[in-house]
């Protein structure tokens, strides 16, 4: 099953474990796969995009992963 829900930065950000703010500098760097879709000029990614970005990264773990 495919998860098409439309994640920002914020959901992106609460995902992984950082500050949105960390989130928009990845993708200011490039870090990030291009969005899914543009509307009124702010990007949002399908969640199963951002999912297979988390574990393509090094270390393919995210913040939320290390924490016990």
């Amino acid at each position: 099953m495919t998860d098409r829900r439309l994640w920002s930065y914020k959901e992106i950000a609460a995902h992984i474990g950082v500050q949105t703010d960390t989130v928009r500098t990845y993708r200011k760097h490039g870090l990030l796969p291009k969005p899914d879709l543009t509307e009124g000029g702010k990007p949002y990614w399908f969640a199963d995009t951002v999912r297979a970005w988390v574990a393509s990264r090094p270390g393919n773990r995210s913040r939320r992963d290390t924490r016990n």
